[in-house]
């Protein structure tokens, strides 16, 4: 399948990603106000396929140098299933703004296994978060 990933936020399909995110278990109860606010502040990520249908999101806060907190990863149906999520998240990893970071955090209650694939490990004794990190400290 052909796809592309654009950081243009005047691409996303406002009323996909809300449904998409408010029907997840962190997102439940998220109105769409506070999801525009969501989209707004952080840095978007649409992928589309080469007609120009969005099927999958995330969107990361980074400071470009300690931490960056990617959050909202969703697939669409019926888009699920395919690699496109690790595609996704594999585009994210890769960008300057983000390899360059001591730590790339994450938080989620069911999909460990699919983030650990992608050098992810559990942070301490949580049982959600998660993180790649760059820095050794003493």
């Amino acid at each position: 399948m052909e796809f592309h990933i654009s950081t243009e936020k005047d691409k996303l399909d406002i009323q996909k990603v809300h449904q998409q995110v408010s029907s997840t278990y962190w997102g439940k109860g998220r109105t769409k106000e506070q999801t525009l606010m969501t989209i707004n502040n952080s840095i978007c990520f649409g992928m589309y396929t080469e007609e120009g249908e969005q099927i999958a999101y995330a969107r990361i806060m980074t400071d470009g140098l300690i931490f960056a907190y990617i959050m909202d990863v969703v697939v669409f149906d019926p888009y699920k299933g395919k690699g496109l999520g690790k595609k996704l998240v594999k585009h994210i990893l890769e960008r300057p703004d983000v390899k360059k970071v001591n730590t790339v955090a994450l938080k989620t209650m069911d999909t460990h296994r699919f983030y650990e694939a992608l050098g992810f490990k559990s942070v301490g004794n949580s049982k959600m978060w998660m993180s790649i990190e760059r820095v050794k400290y003493d």
